[in-house]
């Protein structure tokens, strides 16, 4: 009877064990959760540095940001680039756990710059509703911001550093002074966690989708083996929280880089040397060409991110999670037109045709040129802007005839007006050498001819007509509704 009642004792108790560890919540049922972001899109809309609202700017514009802040931040310089310009480092919080960020180590990727000094006026804000969350940070972290590591590429708009050389690409040798200062400032503070902060081309995609890869992550391998160790499984879970805060506020619009290992490079090399260290980079979204979306993600991934430090929430996240975000493709067009009809001699035949624009620096800002990136086959590719022109034709623009005086004196109704008649271009009496300009519509001093060919590498100026009557105007590699207009952002040049 005794060993009846024992055995029921011992039953009893295992099962109530079983019962307690079954509905405990497993690391995978927490997914489920969302993330309440309403904080963080607060924190951004009050703290958001108004005097920047492009993603092109000076080190002499921005650096008053840096080197003027009073009372929280402990603002140092730490030694000059090869040009002589001053690069700072910023630190703030008292807690035990080291965070570290830097950012525009390549010179022409400004979007968590711009996060970062939102990130400051955050942290230097008081009596707002936000005191709990800066306060835990600020007692549980101390926090070493250096937001230009690259001044010199900074203001020629460039990724290297003033000797050409990358500076992602010399964390061991060290030639550059630049990359000599981020590594004393790591050795010197010894981070547990590091934000390795980076722009990414816009054609990314998050996997073999249309959706832009609009951040990028990795937590970087430190040996070829691609080894997981308890450092780098922390960069993991990190991530892991911070995809659960953008699938909150853009969902699918999170990819992953291959972790193959770069021994010359910063973030691998800080993964070696014991700091946990998050990359992420800013893709593309749709329209938002000066990144200003994108800089809010950055400024809420970084918060976000921070607390789940700060309260190590993050230690409850699986790494299969890490894994399951999909792997970037590079996918992306800024225009695709599918199903054109061509014909060459007696043979007609359809394409998909692909176009790319690329930035090219100009009288201390930019313009740009579309190119026709490729076309025949397009279907495992996607646009930002797609157009199915089955049925269409192409149709060669016109130049207006009669010249005008200058650029100022075309507005973009006359504009729209010319290309609805079919032209292409106008032409100008005066201008300066590669004035720029917002019409959409070519503008020519000196070129007599528009640039046009259906090849590879050649230029996209073409109308599209159906019936014989113009739809469309494709203008170096902008797509134009001539029946429904929208207002875009067109960055030209005089010809």
């Amino acid at each position: 009877m005794q060993i009846h009642q024992k055995s029921i004792s011992l039953i009893a108790f295992f099962s109530i064990l079983y019962f307690s560890i079954s509905c405990q919540p497993k690391e995978s049922e927490t997914a489920s959760t969302p993330v309440d972001v309403t904080e963080l899109d607060l924190a951004y809309e009050k703290y958001q540095e108004k005097s920047i609202t492009e993603r092109r700017f000076k080190h002499a514009d921005v650096i008053h940001l840096v080197k003027d802040r009073k009372g929280k931040f402990a603002v140092e310089e730490i030694g000059k680039s090869v040009e002589g310009k001053e690069i700072f480092q910023m630190t703030i919080g008292t807690g035990e756990t080291k965070v570290m960020l830097w950012s525009q180590m390549h010179g022409n990727e400004s979007t968590a710059t711009m996060a970062l000094f939102d990130l400051f006026n955050f942290f230097e804000g008081e009596n707002d509703g936000l005191d709990e969350l800066r306060n835990k940070l600020l007692e549980k972290l101390t926090i070493r911001f250096i937001p230009i590591v690259n001044p010199d590429g900074m203001d020629n708009w460039m990724r290297r550093n003033a000797l050409d050389i990358d500076l992602n690409r010399d964390a061991v040798k060290l030639a550059s002074p630049e990359a000599v200062i981020l590594k004393n400032a790591r050795d010197t503070f010894s981070p547990a966690f590091g934000f390795n902060l980076h722009d990414q081309q816009t054609y990314y995609t998050a996997g073999e989708v249309a959706t832009p890869a609009t951040i990028s992550v990795l937590a970087p391998a430190y040996n070829f083996e691609t080894e997981i160790n308890d450092v780098r499984k922390k960069a993991m879970q990190v991530i892991v929280g911070l995809n659960r805060m953008m699938e909150a506020v853009a969902p699918g619009h999170v990819g992953k880089y291959d972790d193959a290992f770069e021994p010359r490079a910063f973030g691998d090399n800080f993964q070696k040397w014991g700091t946990s260290t998050i990359l992420i980079e800013s893709g593309g979204y749709p329209n938002d060409p000066e990144k200003q979306y994108i800089r809010k993600l950055n400024f809420m991934i970084m918060l976000h991110a921070m607390e789940e430090i700060a309260d190590q929430s993050y230690e409850n996240y699986s790494l299969d999670e890490y894994d399951s975000i999909p792997e970037n493709a590079t996918r992306l067009m800024d225009v695709v037109i599918r199903n054109l009809p061509m014909e060459k001699d007696s043979l007609s035949y359809p394409i998909d045709l692909g176009i790319r624009r690329r930035e090219i620096d100009a009288n201390g800002a930019f313009y740009v040129s579309g190119g026709i990136d490729d076309l025949g086959d397009l279907s495992i590719f996607y646009g930002y802007e797609e157009l199915d022109a089955s049925g269409m034709e192409i149709t060669e623009g016109k130049i207006y005839e009669t010249a005008f005086a200058k650029v100022s004196d075309i507005s973009a109704e006359k504009a729209l007006e010319l290309l609805k008649s079919g032209y292409l271009a106008v032409k100008v009496k005066e201008s300066e050498a590669r004035e720029l300009h917002g019409l959409p519509i070519l503008v020519f001093k000196n070129a007599t001819s528009i640039p046009f060919g259906i090849r590879t590498g050649g230029s996209p100026n073409f109308f599209l007509s159906k019936d014989g009557v113009l739809k469309y105007a494709v203008v170096n590699g902008y797509l134009v509704d001539l029946e429904k207009p929208i207002e875009k952002n067109y960055r030209m040049s005089v010809n």
